[in-house]
This record gives structure tokens, C-alpha cells and sequence, in this order.
């Protein structure tokens, strides 16, 4: 599989999936795959605000330079506009990424307090709400009375089946508000520089400077291609069908900056 060296238990199943291969199928059902930590690591928690970071980055910083070649400005306009909006944006994509990310757990936390002081002081009527989730499931019987006892004989099981089950609430990975912020910010930084290479130096690659427009087009079109590809480590998506859907959407942002500028220079009748 592209991007990656070492297959998890969860690429197993899904590629057995899609192929209806039995025998890989058991091939996940090993010890060694049996006993794999099935929580993501320290780097892959994070891995969703770096690509799509990084994925706003490049394209909104894009925008900025096609933006300021249609209306055909000073190459010295780009560099201010670019860094501006890089950093400003990126720290206000950080700071949204932030407050989104606290005022979750927040709200999951209240909710569980309020679900857990409900079985301390209403245990019959809790108990009651987990024998009719479980028989709308489809249990009857002995067999429901019996899941019922086993779930409400422990209070933290009890509680983690009403945020799942009655509110639908899960945080699945102790994730970091501030980390998450701090790797959004950072790879939106990285990626939304790639458009500003061949403007910051012009003055020392002769290519760079008589084409300045194209060659960052060149990088930025690279670049979009490999953030892309990378969202197959989140959606599974094929690596090149990801590489091209990114393309085509920062190309297509691109255009629309680089008409709208044209447009108002045309408009305005500004002379550079």
C-alpha cells in the first residue's frame, strides 16, 4: 500500500475486505495481530489536523499568488500578501482547531457528569433506558436480563454505554487540544509555503524569476498531488484518485483568484 511499510490489523481486514480473501482474512485473526495495541499511536492522533492543515495551506496561499497574477501586480505584492495571509490564517485555522477540539471534550465530559449523577441517584430509571436500548436492539428474554445485570454491575461500563448508545458520544483517542493546534498551525505553515519558493527566491534562480507564475504553479500543483495522496492514511481512498481530487480542487481555487484578479484589474483599470 502506498505511503506505508508495516500493514495493521485494520488495513488486513480491510483489504481482505475488499478482495474477499478469506485466507487474509484469517492471516488477521493471528496472535500477532490479535494482540496489536489497537489504539493509534502518538503521531497518527494528530495525523488528521497535519493533512488537512497542510491540505488548507497550500490552497488558500495559492489563491493569494493566482489572485495577484491575474490582476498582474508587483511580484513584491505576493510576498506581502502571501506571508500575511499564511500566518494569519494559519494561526486562525490553529486557534479554530483549538476552541473546536476543547469545546468538545468539554461538552462530552459535561454530559457524562450529568449521565453518571443520574445512575448515583436514579439507578432503577438508568437501568430501565439500558433494557430498552438493548431490546430495541433485538434482545429479549433471559438473555437481555442477563446483559442488562452485567452492564449496570459496573458503574464506568454502565456510564460509557449511555454516552454510546443513548447520546452517541465516544472520544476515541486522548487527543490534545493544543497539540492538534500546534500541528495544524505548523503544517499549514509548511505546505502553505510551497507557493511562495520560487517568489522568495527569484533573486537567486534565474528561473525562478522569469517564470515566477508557472514555477509556482509547478510546486504548488507537486505539492497538492502529495497532500492528496497522503489523505489515503485517513480515508483509505486510492492514493492517486486522492492526489488528483486535491489537484483539481486547489486548481480550481486557483483559477477563480486568478479570474477575479484579472477581472478587477480590467475593472478598475490598475496599471502596475
Amino acid at each position: 500500500m502506498f505511503f506505508r511499510t508495516k500493514k495493521s490489523r485494520v488495513d488486513i481486514a480491510r483489504e481482505a475486505f475488499k478482495k474477499k480473501d478469506m485466507d487474509l482474512h484469517k492471516k488477521m485473526h493471528e496472535p500477532e495481530y490479535i494482540k496489536e495495541e489497537p489504539h493509534k499511536t502518538e503521531q497518527g492522533k494528530y495525523l488528521g489536523s497535519a493533512v488537512y492543515g497542510a491540505s488548507d495551506g497550500i490552497v488558500t496561499t495559492f489563491a493569494v499568488v493566482a489572485g495577484v497574477a491575474g490582476a498582474n501586480l508587483d511580484p513584491k505584492v505576493v510576498l506581502i500578501l502571501g506571508f500575511a495571509n499564511l500566518f494569519a490564517d494559519g494561526f486562525s485555522m490553529a486557534v479554530g482547531n483549538y476552541l473546536s477540539e476543547k469545546s468538545e471534550r468539554e461538552y462530552i465530559e459535561s454530559e457524562r457528569q450529568r449521565e453518571l449523577w443520574e445512575v448515583e441517584h436514579y439507578p432503577e430509571a438508568e437501568k430501565q433506558e439500558i433494557f430498552e436500548i438493548y431490546k430495541e436492539k433485538g434482545l429479549k428474554g433471559e438473555k437481555l436480563e442477563q446483559l442488562v445485570e452485567i452492564i449496570t454491575s459496573d458503574k464506568n461500563l454502565w456510564v460509557d454505554t449511555m454516552m454510546k448508545d443513548e447520546l452517541g458520544l465516544m472520544v476515541d483517542e486522548d487527543i490534545s487540544p493544543l497539540k492538534s493546534a500546534l500541528v495544524t498551525f505548523f503544517s499549514f505553515i509548511i505546505a502553505g509555503f510551497m507557493p511562495l519558493i520560487a517568489y522568495v527566491f527569484s533573486s537567486f534562480v534565474p528561473v525562478f524569476k522569469q517564470h515566477s507564475f508557472l514555477s509556482a504553479s509547478v510546486i504548488t500543483s507537486f505539492t497538492l498531488f502529495i497532500v492528496g495522496a497522503l489523505r489515503q492514511l485517513l480515508t483509505d481512498v486510492k492514493w492517486y484518485l486522492g492526489g488528483l481530487e486535491m489537484l483539481l480542487v486547489g486548481g480550481a481555487s486557483a483559477t477563480v483568484a486568478f479570474l477575479i484578479g484579472f477581472l478587477l484589474r480590467t475593472i478598475f483599470g490598475i496599471v502596475v
